[in-house]
């Protein structure tokens, strides 16, 4: 019997047991595949939105909360008029209830800007004017909401007519809601204000006067940050604390799995003290004797990754269709996320064997074979 053979031999011993074992990596892997998925999923969707749009400098007031406070359109104007600026136009953003949908995001454009020219219209118009009492929807925001053109639709305390539905080329701006600035300052009470000043700069401007031209934007308007529009998510204060969310909680899990996958092998060492008795009288040398510990909990880990990210990518797909995700981002579950969640799963199975190893490598032979 070869050293591979031995190793699957313990594992099959008790099937129904390191069954339940690689099942509880399994779940704590699935963890880390859903959250981390859904976290690079929305890193993804923001930075395909800001590409589409074309905004290179994104500027808002990220103070005291997730979600950016609004300021004074003067803001917009100290901003055009700065040296390296080729335009600069106002959005104002909101995550809100819209009727049966729990929550939409939902945009207020300033109206002749560039953030309208990505979205193609597909069904109905735009807006005529920015005084016109319409919006548009996202292809995914329609079905949301189970809107056509004509449909009246109502947003806070005001009513709308859907005046088309229009692909706008990312997840995030089909998931939206859109209307111009005037409309939605006046129905959400945010008259007069924004909370992002969206920034081009001039083709062919150098990474490095970008860097400088944020620098200045918030040396002219303190309280204010400026972000290149790749760096945003990087920067957001959300995003890191639902990074951390997401790590913590799988970390919580992991270690479910580190205990579980220790209490098996335990259990299979005091079980074969006997057999490891026989191998050692043989002449298997105690570091063999460990390795084979290791082997069989590196194996169950595999295992455990393996069924692990297929769960992990059923539970995504799952959460991709549902209201409070849809149209918000796309979880993201590259061969780079299951690969690292495999080998996290095989850190976890060898971590878990090291105390059993050692007391396995511990045994006297002539004890084991009496036990």
């Amino acid at each position: 019997m070869n050293f591979l053979q031995v190793i699957f031999r313990g594992l099959w011993r008790r099937p129904v047991r390191t069954g339940l074992t690689v099942l509880g990596i399994a779940i704590g892997i699935a963890a880390v595949v859903a959250l981390v998925g859904m976290a690079s999923g929305y890193e993804k969707s923001v930075v395909d939105q800001l590409d589409t749009i074309g905004i290179d400098i994104v500027v808002s007031n990220m103070q005291g909360g997730i979600m950016p406070k609004a300021f004074e359109e003067s803001v917009r104007d100290g901003i055009a008029s700065m040296p390296g600026v080729a335009e600069a136009n106002m959005t104002l953003m909101q995550m809100l209830s819209v009727e049966d949908a729990p929550m939409m995001v939902v945009y207020g454009r300033e109206w002749d800007s560039f953030t309208w020219d990505q979205l193609q219209v597909i069904e109905g118009r735009l807006p005529r004017d920015a005084q016109e009492n319409a919006v548009v929807l996202g292809k995914l925001a329609a079905e949301v909401l189970g809107k056509k053109t004509g449909d009246k639709l109502q947003i806070e305390t005001g009513e709308f007519t859907v005046a088309g539905i229009v692909d706008g080329k990312s997840v995030l701006e089909n998931g939206a809601i859109n209307m111009a600035l005037p409309r939605f300052q006046e129905v959400s009470g945010y008259e007069g204000r924004a909370n992002f000043v969206n920034v081009r700069v001039p083709e062919g401007t150098p990474d490095e006067r970008v860097t400088v031209l944020c620098r200045e934007i918030e040396a002219k308007h303190p309280g204010l940050r400026a972000v290149r529009a790749r760096e945003v998510v990087g920067t957001s204060q959300g995003f890191r604390m639902a990074q951390a969310m997401s790590w913590s909680t799988s970390l919580l899990a992991l270690i479910v799995g580190v205990l579980g996958v220790m209490n098996t092998m335990l259990m299979s060492v005091f079980e074969r003290k006997h057999e490891i008795g026989v191998l050692l009288a043989l002449g298997w040398s105690r570091a063999r004797i460990m390795s084979l510990i290791l082997c069989e909990s590196a194996a169950m880990g595999f295992l455990g990754g393996v069924v692990g990210v297929v769960l992990g990518a059923v539970t995504l797909a799952i959460l991709e269709q549902t209201p409070f995700v849809r149209g918000f981002l796309e979880p993201d579950l590259g061969w780079s996320l299951a690969l690292q969640a495999v080998l996290i799963a095989v850190a976890v199975g060898i971590v878990s064997g090291l105390y059993p190893a050692w007391r396995s490598s511990r045994l006297s032979p002539s004890a084991a074979l009496q036990g």
